[in-house]
């Protein structure tokens, strides 16, 4: 390993180290996540931390490769109303950097619960979350090429790119539901249901 990615991995771990004391070691998944939505430090700057689009974490310009590392970073994630997204400790609040989504969304359950169907996804960090009110579905048609990229609401105001593979899988469950007069290809999840697009449209989606 290069004397830099050696520096990076240090300063990685010793950033971790510093998030663990302050949130009081919070980001242990079976003690919950910690309530980063009511701490209000200053803010001490930017760092050089980035997510890239498909989901890896980069610090100081080197892969973070250790997922417990990466997962506790997740944890004191913040996206405020200023658009810019931080890691957040009561003690002080830095700015990273986001190409598109903090998270992604790796994997999807389709099943039934009390008569409804349920769409439950599971996070590149490992939160499990079930689409519906409270975890909406939207979806943007990007690009020249109009490609599909659905995002699902994690929590606060962080959502997750759903990857390739599970859009693909959430195309196949699609149907068309009359809204508002309007043919729209949908999809059904937790009582609710999300509008994709225009089904008149669907055969312009690039997949």
């Amino acid at each position: 390993m290069a004397t830099e990615e050696i520096k990076a991995a240090t300063d990685a771990a010793d950033l971790a180290a510093l998030i663990s004391r302050a949130a009081g070691d919070n980001g242990d998944a079976k003690r919950g996540l910690p309530p980063v939505e009511k701490w209000n430090p200053p803010f001490c700057g930017d760092i050089d931390m980035e997510i890239r689009a498909d989901g890896t974490w980069f610090y100081m310009g080197t892969p973070i490769g250790r997922a417990p590392l990466v997962r506790l970073f997740s944890t004191v994630l913040r996206k405020d109303e200023d658009g810019k997204t931080y890691l957040v400790t009561p003690v002080e609040k830095v700015g990273i950097r986001i190409v598109d989504a903090p998270f992604l969304a790796v994997e999807m359950n389709a099943s039934v619960k009390d008569g409804q169907a349920v769409l439950t996804f599971r996070t590149n960090v490992g939160d499990v979350v079930e689409a519906g009110g409270e975890h909406p579905l939207r979806f943007v048609i990007h690009g020249d090429n109009n490609e599909l990229k659905p995002y699902l609401h994690v929590r606060g105001r962080l959502e997750a790119l759903v990857s390739r593979a599970v859009m693909y899988q959430l195309v196949e469950l699609g149907e068309t539901i009359d809204v508002d007069g309007v043919a729209m290809f949908c999809l059904r999840s937790g009582g609710e249901i999300f509008p994709v697009m225009p089904a008149a449209e669907l055969d312009t989606l690039s997949r």
